[in-house]
């Protein structure tokens, strides 16, 4: 047990030391201040502004930002899923594979496309290596950078700046953070045994004499900029549970850190923005308890083990069901809360095998959507939180309410409550109509609670654009690929397109000038009173979900049953 604790306790200092460091440079990339990287890569980014067209000087406004955000997806998607539908003619496919289903491609498409990453299908027998690297691949640098595109603009906005240009930001991100981290992570994964190669599939006799295909493929890069763009879809079909993706523990660790790396990160941004660094550690620390506390509750339900299964043992035993035993019940328990609370979604185990403790610590992130959250729209949704907690201590104390010197009215409450309200929306009713008619549209393999919990995790992963399945869901249907593919569309969407109205109505307000009447949102009391906030509104808008599902199963199987 002891070595099980120590392991989290060491991958968490990790990511403590490394937020400051890595959330100063995002800051200086996106500030124009001097890097190390300035003298490669300025070259380089001057040859993509002047093929592209971009001025770099250029502003955008709200509106002018959100279309250049709408403009290059609905490309981008159109050109993958052409890509998909045509890659049995392609090259780089050594085992034939046909075209999917059009209802497939189109949910792959849109999932990708989104950061979410859903995976309705097994990686290795479904897309060619061209598929994989140049349609799948390729959004998975492109939508990562395109939420840290939204959060920078984001936090520009609520520190009075200017919004920025899209198309300026969406380089960066690309050049100067996702691509230098995966040069590196990709080298560090190729040294530990994830293979890089395009071969075909290897053919091996096993020790019984039978025949054996082994999948292989160009892993080691797919995997890296999976984990860092909190990506999320695998390579192969059982994600980073299969041994090319993950092989050991070093490779474990590394991924478990380069996941939460960005978004961790990205809060120490917002503090150099807005040169409040108190503020950015205390919503960092607010944040990294509730973190901590989903994991230990994951982890003492896994080490506790199944109580029904532990009764015919005679003894206590961890549950490592659905678990690779080179990980064990901690560093599986971790990565299923990591993976849930940066909206990653990879998975080194099955979240289906989970105890009903980790089942209501993986949905309560999803649900949450800010412990850590998505890249850097996670951070921005956060941020959403403490606007609302600052207009309702205003109405509880008589003041008009003020973030970062700015007044904060009408306009701004109703964008961040469409930010908050779509995502219920966009879960509860799909999971509503699939209950309304289980036989024709369910495709649930578990009866009672655990059904329930399929169910809304596969919307609820959707919506938060994260992407990890509780699996065991019969997901491959018109019906799956394409109610999912609304959550994710609207999860994506219309959250953007209202945290950039919201960013851009902070930009033109007038700075207040501080008063012994004004509120400071960089003090223990007003964080307290943001993590009750998020926890009333958050929480408690999905606890009937949770208490149908595991909350209720947890009751069902301590009784016995």
């Amino acid at each position: 047990m002891l070595q099980g604790w120590i392991q989290i306790a060491l991958t968490l200092l990790i990511v403590i030391a490394t937020t400051p460091l890595l959330g100063k440079y995002i800051a200086q990339v996106f500030l124009g201040e001097k890097t190390l990287l300035d003298r490669v890569l300025n070259p380089l980014e001057k040859v993509i502004y002047t093929l592209s067209g971009v001025r770099p000087h250029d502003e955008m406004t709200g509106w002018q930002y959100t279309q250049a955000v709408l403009y290059s997806n609905l490309i981008m998607g159109i050109l993958v899923y052409l890509i998909l539908m045509l890659q049995g003619w392609l090259p780089l496919n050594p085992t034939g594979l046909n075209a999917p289903n059009w209802h497939l491609a189109l949910h792959t498409t849109l999932s990708f496309l989104t950061n979410t990453d859903q995976q309705h299908y097994s990686g290795e027998t479904t897309y060619s290596y061209a598929s994989q690297t140049f349609a799948l691949g390729f959004l998975m640098f492109t939508s990562a950078a395109t939420g840290l595109a939204v959060g920078i603009a984001f936090i520009r906005g609520l520190t009075g700046r200017t919004l920025g240009n899209f198309y300026i930001d969406l380089s960066k991100s690309i050049t100067r953070i996702l691509l230098p981290m995966s040069v590196v992570g990709g080298l560090l994964l190729m040294m530990a045994g994830v293979p890089e190669t395009l071969a075909g599939v290897e053919t091996a006799t096993t020790l019984e004499g039978a025949t054996q295909a082994i999948a292989r493929g160009p892993v080691a890069h797919y995997e890296i900029i999976k984990q860092i763009g909190e990506n999320g879809g695998g390579f192969f079909g059982i994600n980073s549970a299969h041994p090319y993706e993950n092989p050991n523990g070093f490779t474990n660790l590394l991924e478990t850190w380069a996941m939460i790396s960005i978004p961790s990160a990205f809060i120490y941004t917002y503090g150099v923005f807005a040169n409040n660094i108190k503020q950015s550690w205390l919503v960092f620390w607010m944040v990294f308890i509730i973190f901590i506390i989903l994991v230990g509750v994951a982890a003492i339900g896994e080490y506790q083990g199944n109580p029904l299964v532990n009764n015919l043992l005679g003894e206590q035993q961890p549950n490592l069901e659905g678990k690779e035993v080179r990980f064990g019940w901690a560093q599986t328990a971790l990565w299923a809360v990591m993976t849930t609370a940066t909206m990653c979604g990879a998975v080194n185990g099955m979240h289906d095998s989970l105890m009903p403790p980790g089942g209501f610590a993986t949905l309560f992130n999803l649900f949450l959507q800010i412990i850590w959250g998505g890249q850097g729209t996670g951070t921005a949704y956060l941020f959403l939180y403490l606007i609302l907690a600052v207009f309702l201590t205003g109405l509880m104390v008589g003041r008009t309410p003020e973030f970062l010197g700015r007044k904060i009215e009408k306009k701004e409450i109703v964008l961040a409550s469409v930010v908050l309200l779509i995502h219920p929306f966009a879960i509860l009713i799909p999971w509503s109509i699939v209950f309304a008619f289980p036989d024709a549209l369910g495709g649930i393999t578990n009866p009672g609670f655990h059904g329930v919990s399929q169910v809304v995790y596969e919307y609820a992963s959707a919506a938060a654009n994260n992407g990890s399945g509780f699996e065991g869901l019969g997901d491959g249907t018109l019906w799956w690929n394409l109610s999912t593919s609304v959550s994710i569309l609207a999860g994506r969407y219309i959250s953007i397109i209202a945290l950039l109205l919201l960013a851009d109505s902070m930009s033109r307000k007038q700075l207040v000038p501080i008063s012994a009447g004004t509120l400071r949102t960089d003090t223990r009391l007003f964080t307290g009173i943001t993590g009750g906030v998020i926890l009333i509104l958050g929480a408690l808008t999905f606890f009937p979900v949770l208490v149908l599902g595991p909350i209720a199963e947890a009751f069902l199987i301590s009784r016995g049953g």
